[in-house]
């Protein structure tokens, strides 16, 4: 433990774990916020229709299930080598 206080005594490293060694219970919410009000969302080009997002969930649900699918599906072939 000496060690980790020699660290965090370093002048470099002091403030980027003050939140570490103050040893405060983090409560959601009491931090504060700031809005980043100079972004703002400006409405679509282009209409996305239902098919368009369906075939886009489509692919991307086999993108990602597909390959554990396959693993699965042939896990009795991959226990025995012959």
């Amino acid at each position: 433990m000496a060690g980790l206080e020699r660290f965090l005594s370093r002048p470099n490293m002091r403030g980027l774990f003050a939140g570490l060694k103050a040893g405060r219970v983090l409560i959601p919410g009491s931090g504060i916020q700031q809005r980043a009000t100079y972004i703002h969302g400006k409405p679509p080009k282009d209409k996305i229709g239902a098919v368009q997002s369906a075939f886009v969930l489509m692919v991307m649900s086999l993108a990602i299930l597909g390959p554990s699918g396959w693993i699965l599906s042939r896990l009795d072939h991959y226990k025995t080598r012959d």
